[in-house]
């Protein structure tokens, strides 16, 4: 089945909300009407960016979702320097990140942790992106596919087929990101196509056939278009290249290369 690409611009802690301003009037320049078509849109500023975004998406009718890079699972409480779901649903916020690698290797968040942000996400009506990947150590030792498969089951634990349906899942090597090495797109597809056959034995073909998986790590202009090609590669998590407007939007428009 025919799924809508998904193309993903995390900023990670870059940018303040003036320089986040000017980068996403910049690509908004960039893109043309059919690019928007083609390919759903959505940037990833730090939290403190978000209001100001969101101020020009809306006022500059400019047709890129907003997204968060993260938000804790409780409603509210004393959880210094978190963010509730609730808090960034208020902000037109549409597509939230959860258990990105950075999280899980630096911040220790677990399955349970993610699992618990991805019940919350959709509770507010947004949409997560679950994130999975494994360490070179893993793949080196032939652990890659039983880590990634664990961390979606695990990520998605609980929710009725309906609710995955409407999840996107982020496939993100952890050797790759931030390093310049980039899995082959016929590694990526390999990982992408193991995500989505896991879905399937878990939730069914209908729900497999619609998830839009992404892949993540060191995806750049040069190499968008050949993992876009792959046939269970639906979009890209991208990291420093979205930093640029210039090339983020040469990425979401891989179209026009292949």
């Amino acid at each position: 089945m025919a799924r809508m690409p998904i193309i993903s611009g995390n900023w990670k802690m870059h940018h303040n909300h003036l320089e986040a301003i000017q980068l996403v009037q910049k690509l908004s320049y960039e893109l043309k009407k059919e690019d928007i078509e083609a390919v759903e849109v959505t940037v990833h500023p730090p939290f403190t960016d978000l209001r100001s975004v969101q101020t020009v998406l809306d006022s500059d009718g400019i047709p890129i979702a907003l997204g968060a890079q993260h938000c804790h699972f409780e409603e509210k409480g004393a959880f210094t320097g978190e963010v509730a779901p609730s808090m960034l649903a208020k902000l037109m916020v549409t597509y939230v990140i959860t258990g990105h690698s950075e999280r899980r290797e630096i911040f220790g968040e677990t399955d349970e942790d993610v699992n618990k942000k991805v019940k919350a996400i959709l509770k507010h009506e947004m949409t997560p992106i679950l994130c999975c990947g494994e360490t070179l150590e893993e793949r080196e030792a032939g652990d890659a596919e039983t880590k990634v498969a664990g961390q979606v089951l695990a990520g998605l634990k609980g929710l009725s087929a309906d609710q995955v349906q409407t999840c996107v899942v982020a496939y993100e090597p952890i050797w790759a990101i931030g390093t310049g090495v980039t899995a082959t797109p016929q590694d990526a597809q390999e990982m992408c196509k193991h995500v989505r056959e896991t879905l399937r034995g878990k939730y069914g073909d209908t729900v497999a056939d619609a998830v839009r998986i992404q892949y993540g790590g060191s995806v750049k202009p040069g190499n968008a278009p050949d993992l876009m090609a792959q046939p269970d590669i639906d979009g890209a998590l991208v990291g420093g290249a979205s930093l640029d407007a210039v090339d983020f939007a040469r990425i979401i428009q891989y179209r026009l290369a292949i």
